[in-house]
């Protein structure tokens, strides 16, 4: 199924207008222009639902769903309307909103290990108050993350340790060391190499593998027997493995959690979670040195708090997570089906939860391709989907699931061609390329 035309012209004016305007060309390095084919740089008007319109009228079926922030859908009314009634009586105040108090307590009602909440407005924002506070807390400056899991923050403390550390002090790099996922002895070393130094441990509690038995209640253990504090990260696990975060799945409580995307179904939101012990740290009503936790002009705003109840009220009513699982497991399904018809079963695939499919794209030796992971957007494109993974929303029915899987089948055929003839004669423009780099 696929379109009788493209057109992409006025896309390309505007992204060459974008680069001589921002830097990167766009406000966040994963939408980049150079994370897709370079003859189809999509600038995007409007979206409803799963389904987005670019500005020269082309139309896609839409997954990943602003980088996982989107699980209801586009402009999903329940969630516009609340934003709008809160707008009507104002977004921002001198004094703090009653909203502010209304919503704390709806999110702690369902995140209910935690104690205590801030609100802000990105996950960045979030993860760097718990290592502030866990900074705080242990009188340590070192930071023990998770190397498998690709991003925490835009501080210096993680950038450090990616392949863009430009512009971060080496000692700020050299207090961030690095542990393997499902791997405890290498925590261990960690905290062998670093006695009584490593502040806090942060890591998701799964990704695309899930933790082995006992994994990660065995970093739990190391951290209470260490004295440092744990961090997990549920931006992508929160609201999407299970409405209580990945804790609830796993069963293991962290000291401090981060939550958003999900939480606000698109709107500027991001909440962090933890023990009172911890979190009062940052407050005004105890006899001890004040931390300076998190303080933001727009962390409050109505209209992003309305939107996060709303959210949540949506949830509780309607089987979201449960949707999300099913349809995900359609999708998945398919996929390996069509793939293995082609003999690719190896080459293209999905990983993670079918809550949060995740594709991978080798080639004839088994490793990861860039050039066929251009191709295979390309072709998917080409068809009318627009898929950097194939994360799944609340609004992606059985008919756009199918019809996915018809654009998926016809891109497997080009693929399939690219390994065994050649991928540079199908491509139409160069590779994508990793975010993190050192160089363009």
């Amino acid at each position: 199924m696929r379109p009788t035309e493209q057109r992409f012209e006025t896309s390309r004016r505007l992204d060459e207008r974008a680069h001589g305007l921002i830097p990167g060309g766009g406000h966040t390095y994963a939408k980049g222009s150079d994370q897709f084919p370079e003859e189809m740089p999509v600038i995007i008007q409007r979206g409803s639902g799963c389904q987005v319109r670019d500005v020269d009228g082309n139309e896609f079926i839409e997954y990943g769903m602003g980088l996982r922030a989107v699980t209801l859908g586009h402009a999903f009314p329940p969630i516009i309307e609340a934003a709008r009634r809160a707008m009507a009586e104002g977004a921002n105040f001198t004094r703090p909103a009653r909203i502010e108090v209304d919503c704390a307590e709806r999110f702690l009602a369902i995140i209910s290990w935690a104690e205590m909440v801030k609100f802000c407005k990105d996950g960045s924002d979030a993860l760097d108050g718990a290592v502030r506070l866990a900074r705080a807390y242990t009188g340590r400056d070192r930071i023990a993350i998770c190397a498998d899991h690709p991003f925490f923050s835009t501080s210096d403390w993680f950038i450090g340790t990616t392949g863009m550390p430009r512009g971060i002090p080496q000692a700020t790099r050299d207090n961030t060391v690095t542990f393997r996922y499902n791997d405890l002895a290498s925590l261990e070393t960690l905290f062998a190499q670093y006695p009584q130094a490593i502040a806090c441990v942060v890591m998701e509690a799964a990704r695309t593998e899930e933790p082995g038995d006992g994994y990660l209640q065995g970093v739990q253990a190391l951290c209470r027997r260490h004295g440092a504090v744990l961090v997990f990260d549920e931006m992508i696990t929160g609201f999407r493995w299970h409405i209580g975060g990945a804790q609830r799945v796993y069963g293991v409580t962290p000291d401090l959690a981060a939550f958003g995307k999900a939480l606000g179904n698109g709107f500027a939101i991001s909440a962090l979670a933890g023990r009172r012990e911890l979190m009062q740290l940052g407050g005004i009503r105890h006899s001890g040195e004040r931390v300076f936790l998190l303080s933001t002009t727009h962390g409050a705003e109505t209209h992003a708090l309305a939107a996060g109840m709303a959210v949540m009220d949506f949830y509780e009513k309607e089987s979201v997570v449960e949707r999300l699982y099913q349809q995900g497991r359609r999708l998945r399904l398919g996929i390996g089906e069509r793939a293995s018809a082609l003999g690719l079963g190896q080459h293209v695939g999905v990983v993670s939860r079918d809550c949060n499919l995740l594709y991978f794209t080798k080639g004839a030796d088994g490793k990861p391709s860039q050039p066929l992971r251009t191709l295979w957007l390309q072709e998917l494109m080409r068809g009318g989907v627009l898929a950097p993974s194939f994360v799944v929303s609340y609004s992606h029915t059985d008919e756009i699931i199918d019809r996915t899987l018809d654009v998926i089948e016809a891109a497997l055929g080009v693929y399939r061609k690219g390994l065994d003839e050649g991928v540079e004669q199908l491509l139409r423009g160069r590779p994508v390329k990793p975010v993190f780099r050192p160089y363009a």
